[in-house]
């Protein structure tokens, strides 16, 4: 019954959260705890049930043996009461699941967009961007990794906000840190609590006891040095009138919460924006360069864009080695909902999902490689249960859809290719 009861709490915990008093990180399968100490209790258990069993058995036969049938009847309605006990046992522990509640709509009834600045956004991504959020409570920025343009941002209020837990998109910042410094390639089987893993099954699945592992490994120091020069922790955009600071802490939360390895698993103690994890990927799909996002608001500001430099990250041998697994996650991980959608050139991306104090979070990041160069998304999500990263991840390749329905890309592969002939003359 006890194994039951830790299985059915086991259960409920990865699919609605941690429990009432911690933070919830569902995009993973699995539940948190030390490899060597699991394996070792599992095994002592296994043992004293076995060895239990057979004594029992050999005192039935031994009783069978003195008594004849009676013993054999006996020992039926024996075994049919116990059955019955059971099931009725069964049955009442399922009535006292724990499910999470929460206090946030996942969907919104007024215009999120209505005090958007929008002058100096392409209107037809925002458009689309518009579109696949629908009444959904979130917000969407889509930015040219090229030059770090913010090509729209819907629903600015929440996308300049101080942000929200990053969830399992931290994996991202955890992976390229514990790549850079050797610990692992994307090829290393990590041993973990019964099972091993290598970088790209743990990204494609987003499993937090890796991360965990990898956590442990970095130490929290190195953790800290590579978020914060990553762009975690400090404003991502360059002069864009109301963009609020997300935060990393200084210092390790505490062990009873779960200690470095929980801020690496799903950010626990993190305060990450849209505009920040925006500007990651957007250094990830370039080959290193971290830019300043500028979001233009006049058409004479697009007209005189020109990109800032905020530094170059040394991550360009990296990034190829985490690729497989972001692919994988939209191929047949967490973000395969994206495949609904949208089917018609790659797409690698990592989702998120937690929540705190009765709100969920949704998170899907992702760049694609477009006939027209690449592109970086973020969709950010809040509500209640309706909210989670593969549905953030669902919106994105809507958005995608979106654009190609409307041959974005195509008329910009036109538009590109009279601009090189036009200069092509020009210098004639």
């Amino acid at each position: 019954m006890r194994l039951f009861r830790a299985l059915a709490c086991g259960l409920t915990c990865i699919i609605f959260g941690w429990g009432a008093t911690a933070h919830a990180a569902i995009d993973s399968p699995q539940t948190i705890h030390h490899a060597k100490t699991a394996s070792h209790r599992l095994s002592k258990t296994s043992h004293k049930r076995s060895h239990h069993t057979v004594a029992r058995r050999g005192t039935r036969r031994s009783a069978t043996r003195k008594s004849g049938s009676k013993t054999v009847a006996h020992s039926r309605r024996g075994m049919s009461s116990h059955s019955a006990r059971l099931r009725r046992t069964s049955l009442h522990t399922r009535r006292h699941r724990y499910y999470e509640r929460f206090t946030m709509s996942s969907y919104t009834h007024s215009d999120i967009f209505a005090d958007d600045v929008t002058a100096g956004e392409d209107p037809v991504v925002r458009q689309a961007a518009i579109d696949a959020l629908g009444n959904m409570n979130g917000t969407a920025v889509v930015i040219n990794p090229a030059n770090g343009r913010i090509l729209a941002m819907v629903n600015q209020k929440l996308a300049l906000s101080p942000g929200a837990e990053p969830c399992s998109t931290i994996k991202l910042s955890v992976a390229l840190a514990a790549l850079k410094e050797g610990i692992v390639t994307k090829d290393t089987m990590v041993k973990l609590a019964g099972f091993r893993m290598n970088m790209t099954q743990a990204l494609a699945k987003s499993n937090n006891l890796y991360f965990e592992e990898l956590g442990r490994e970095l130490g929290f120091e190195r953790v800290h040095k590579y978020a914060t020069e990553f762009g975690l922790g400090e404003l991502a955009g360059w002069h864009i009138d109301g963009e609020q600071l997300g935060t990393y802490p200084d210092e390790a939360i505490p062990a009873s919460q779960g200690g470095v390895g929980r801020m690496c698993s799903f950010g626990q103690g993190v305060n990450m924006t849209p505009l920040q994890l925006g500007a990651l990927v957007a250094a990830m799909a370039n080959g290193g360069t971290l830019y300043y996002l500028q979001h233009p608001t006049t058409p004479e500001e697009v007209a005189s864009f020109e990109p800032r430099v905020k530094r170059q990250l040394d991550i360009a041998e990296y990034v190829p080695e985490m690729l497989p697994g972001m692919e994988g996650a939209v191929e047949f991980g967490t973000a395969r909902r994206l495949h609904a959608n949208f089917d018609e050139f790659p797409v690698f991306g990592k989702t998120g999902t937690c929540s705190n104090d009765g709100t969920r979070f949704g998170w899907f990041v992702s760049y694609s490689q477009t006939p027209i160069g690449n592109l970086v998304t973020v969709f950010f999500l809040e509500g209640g249960r309706p909210t989670f990263g593969p549905r953030a991840a669902e919106l994105t390749g809507e958005f995608y859809k979106n654009l190609w329905d409307h041959n974005y890309f195509a008329g910009r592969e036109t538009q590109q290719a009279q601009a090189a002939v036009t200069e092509t003359e020009a210098t004639r």
